[in-house]
């Protein structure tokens, strides 16, 4: 006997994948015969009308149950991450899991497959050897849930005497239901071996999973039926699915697929099922229990892919995905809202304009004019605060789509267009991380588009209904398509704009609404800002922060000013003066902190009159520049009134020392009759101009008694000229700010003035004189630059027409000893135009009155 065993061993050692071929084939080719049969006497027309006729709440059971089926196979995963080493979140065991068995249950290739799924999801921190013995051991208890079904089915055909015509297959349930036995012996008897670590708990796990998912899958199978409305004792199928199952495990076949449904086709048309509805049935259950699954098997799969992909090139395709979502819902809600707004307007023009009616079927559809209208303007309201990235403009943009959506699959309901609007909601889904604004900013150009489309169709809709009266239509030709169907119609449809409009500013004014830190005039820490120079020191513009008209950004280590900027907004804008003060070691760590904080809220940073190694730093954080001019600077070693070049200076210093004029350092408090002294000077000097601010100084008390300032008096006594000094925390750098003089003093008293402080500079231990910018200079003067930059610089010469540039340039010329570039620094794809509109417009602001700006304006904004 053992001879005989050991032989026929091996013979099946030897012809095993022949044996199984052989099998395999000759099960395939009975499938395929028997199929044919069966399907040459189906009437196909019947099984088209039974798929049609199912309801969509049949649809939805369908689909929630058969996904329900599915849940008991995870036990399988939650067993084997126990096996192995490694921690796994729920949601990676869920996704890797639902993958798994979904694939596994159309294609299993006798396990094979669920093998090498598994292995490549849970096997990353353990060895070859570990990872396929716990695989052995999950693969054991796969089928212990068909054994225990089995018995049941026993029970069932004889115990209640449901489905007992179905004996002559007794034989083969009992033969599968011996598995469950034999296998919980056997892992018994070798359970220090092959089956080490599998506990007791493990094995109930496994063998609960394994029976849930066989019941649950049979009770899915009759569900089906029950739902189609069959005429039969659906209890008496029971055992039938089991025998089924039992032969598509034997025949080998992946998912049993063609043994199973061969066996329940013929064995259900026996009960008395017609052949269609069999034809139906199985189909049904194929689709949502193993198809629709799979489908959300494959996204999961695609979304694994996607994520190791994401982390491999630093999440930057996550970044690009999101991005492209949003710019394609925000075009979707513009073009949407357009196409809406025109086809109220003009109702008939889809008809008479072939590439409209392209475009139209890919929006939403309302029966009525007055919902379309307001529809189309909120939802360009709600476009304008997503394409903002505003986070409050994320829940309304949902519910508009949900609601438009929904009217127009309930009143539409084409395939096409319903495929194409989950597509969006899918798309929304994708970019719900994308707005992380606190609020909206509107800038030139937003308020520009936004009004051409509000105010255009408007005047658009006006004109359609004057053309429309009967004075005009009775001695005009009007073109078919500017026809309105009615009076009544247009009036609505005019109401619907009207109180569109309203919706629109509503929205827009949520979206704008909030805590704004940039927003409002704060009060000057004068004492803050002085600390801050007096530890890391300042720079040519530092002392500007005193005039009180910039508001201040202080960037802290421990709750210590480490730097500050200066700024003030402009619409969408915050434009910053000069170079930041303070710690130039934590310079880029100010700017990245100031930049995420400003664009949080929806400003845009300008810089301007900043450094080149400024400049350089903030190019790295995707800003670009423009040359705005350059800084003269005056080495005060290097500076004497000897020589045949000074010649010209030294005589008008000693012309001016013969006539008495003497020049004098003075410092504050200063006394009020020093004060008037100095107002009228200023006074003259101005003329009928008005005070600069921003990156000027202007006459302020205040501003003027923070420093000293160097007095020119005539021989009389009489104030001629005055100059204020700024402090810049060292002796590395004197600068002076306002420089003014009466219209009567005699020519070259800028010249004393200068001379005059290059001497006082040179004798307290100053390295440098800044002599200021001269604006321009150098600026644009290439034929090959570019085309916004010469547009810029035209904007720039004439909006800053207070100076004559170049005499500037040419005056500064005689005593700077080296100029340093100064940039206008503004973000990467933003409007040049728009920085520079905004910039000459905070330059260039009077300081003796307010902007003038209408009440409806300063609401908005406010």
């Amino acid at each position: 006997m053992k001879t005989m065993i050991q032989k026929l061993t091996n013979i099946w050692n030897k012809y095993a994948k022949v044996i199984k071929t052989i099998f395999v084939a000759s099960v395939i080719i009975f499938v395929v015969i028997a199929l044919s049969n069966f399907f040459k006497e189906v009437d196909w027309h019947q099984v088209s009308v039974g798929i049609q006729n199912q309801s969509l709440a049949n649809v939805v059971i369908m689909t929630l149950c058969g996904l329900l089926a599915v849940l008991p196979m995870l036990g399988y995963d939650v067993a084997i991450t126990k096996l192995l080493p490694g921690h796994f979140s729920k949601f990676y065991v869920f996704r890797s899991g639902w993958i798994t068995n979904t694939l596994t249950n159309i294609a299993g290739f006798g396990g094979l497959l669920g093998a090498t799924l598994r292995a490549y999801f849970y096997g990353k921190e353990a060895r070859r050897n570990e990872i396929l013995l716990a695989i052995a051991k999950i693969a054991v208890f796969l089928l212990a849930g068909l054994s225990i079904l089995c018995w049941l089915a026993l029970i069932v055909m004889y115990g209640f005497h449901d489905g007992g015509h179905f004996d002559r297959y007794a034989i083969w349930l009992i033969g599968g239901g011996c598995y469950f036995p034999i296998v919980f012996i056997f892992t018994r008897r070798h359970d220090s071996k092959l089956f080490q670590g599998l506990t007791a708990k493990l094995k109930t796990l496994l063998t609960v999973s394994s029976t849930l998912e066989w019941l649950l899958v049979a009770l899915f199978f009759i569900l089906i039926g029950y739902l189609m409305g069959v005429k039969i004792n659906l209890m008496a199928v029971f055992p039938l699915y089991v025998v089924a199952q039992v032969l598509g495990v034997v025949s080998m076949l992946p998912g049993a697929i063609g043994s199973f449904d061969v066996m329940m086709m013929l064995e259900l048309t026996m009960l008395g099922v017609p052949r269609a509805t069999t034809v139906v049935w199985l189909l049904l259950f194929r689709v949502f229990y193993y198809i629709v699954p799979i489908i959300i098997g494959a996204i999961f799969f695609i979304h694994h892919v996607f994520t190791q992909f994401d982390n491999f090139f630093d999440h930057i395709p996550l970044s690009i995905a999101r991005q492209t979502a949003h710019w394609l819902i925000t075009c979707f809600m513009y073009v949407s809202g357009i196409l809406m707004l025109l086809a109220a307007s003009v109702p008939d023009l889809t008809d008479n304009n072939r590439l409209l009616q392209r475009f139209y079927p890919f929006t939403f559809f309302f029966l009525h004019q007055l919902t379309t209208i307001l529809f189309a303007i909120a939802m360009l309201a709600c476009a304008r605060g997503l394409q903002s990235k505003v986070k409050r403009a994320y829940w309304p943009t949902v519910i508009i789509l949900v609601i438009g959506i929904t009217n127009t699959i309930i009143n539409l309901g084409t395939v096409t267009l319903t495929i194409f609007l989950f597509i969006i909601l899918i798309l929304v889904f994708l970019m719900r991380h994308v707005p992380y604004r606190e609020k909206l900013q509107y800038s030139t150009g937003k308020f520009l588009v936004d009004g051409i489309i509000f105010v255009g169709s408007l005047i658009l809709y006006i004109i359609v209904g004057v053309i429309n009266t009967p004075h005009y239509a009775a001695n005009h030709s009007i073109p078919q398509f500017l026809l309105f169907p009615g009076e009544k119609i247009w009036l609505s449809g005019f109401i619907g704009l009207i109180l569109g409009f309203a919706i629109m500013f509503i929205i827009i004014r949520y979206f704008m609404a909030g805590n704004d830190p940039f927003a409002g005039e704060q009060p000057l820490d004068k004492q803050r800002i002085l600390a801050i120079i007096d530890e890391f020191g300042g720079n040519e513009t530092s002392h500007l922060a005193l005039l009180r008209d910039k508001n201040i950004y202080y960037y802290q280590i421990d709750d210590h000013d480490q730097l500050f900027f200066m700024y003030r907004r402009k619409n969408d804008k915050l434009i910053i003066m000069g170079d930041p003060v303070g710690n130039q070691e934590l310079k880029n760590a100010a700017i990245k902190q100031f930049l995420r904080e400003a664009d949080c809220y929806g400003y845009q940073l300008v810089f301007y009159e900043v450094n080149s190694n400024t400049t350089l730093d903030l190019h790295e954080f995707g800003f670009d520049f423009m040359k705005t001019g350059e800084d003269g600077w005056v080495k005060l070693a290097d500076f004497t009134l000897a020589g045949k070049k000074q010649r010209s200076q030294r005589a008008l210093m000693h012309k001016f020392d013969r006539e008495g004029y003497t020049f004098k350092i003075v410092q504050p408090p200063f006394t009020d009759q020093l004060m008037k002294e100095m107002k009228n000077v200023s006074d003259d000097w101005l003329g009928h101009e008005v005070e600069k601010g921003f990156s000027l100084g202007f006459f302020s008390p205040q501003y003027i008694n923070e420093a000293p300032v160097a007095l020119v008096r005539s021989a009389a006594g009489e104030l001629v000229a005055f100059a204020t000094l700024m402090p810049t925390g060292g002796k590395k750098l004197l600068t002076i700010d306002l420089m003014r003089h009466r219209r009567d003093a005699p020519s070259g008293i800028m010249d004393k003035i200068f001379v005059s402080m290059f001497q006082y500079g040179q004798q307290e231990g100053y390295q440098y004189f800044d002599l200021g910018m001269a604006p321009l200079a150098n600026v644009g003067a290439s034929q090959y630059s570019f085309i916004e930059e010469k547009v810029a610089h035209f904007i720039y010469e004439y909006g800053y027409h207070l100076y004559g540039f170049q005499g500037l340039r040419r005056y500064k010329e005689k005593y700077a000893s080296c100029w340093f570039p100064k940039y206008t620094v503004f973000r990467k794809k933003t409007s040049l135009i728009d920085s520079m509109l905004a910039l000459l417009s905070v330059v260039n602001q009077r300081m003796d009155q307010q902007e003038r700006r209408h009440p409806w304006f300063i609401w908005w904004k406010n």
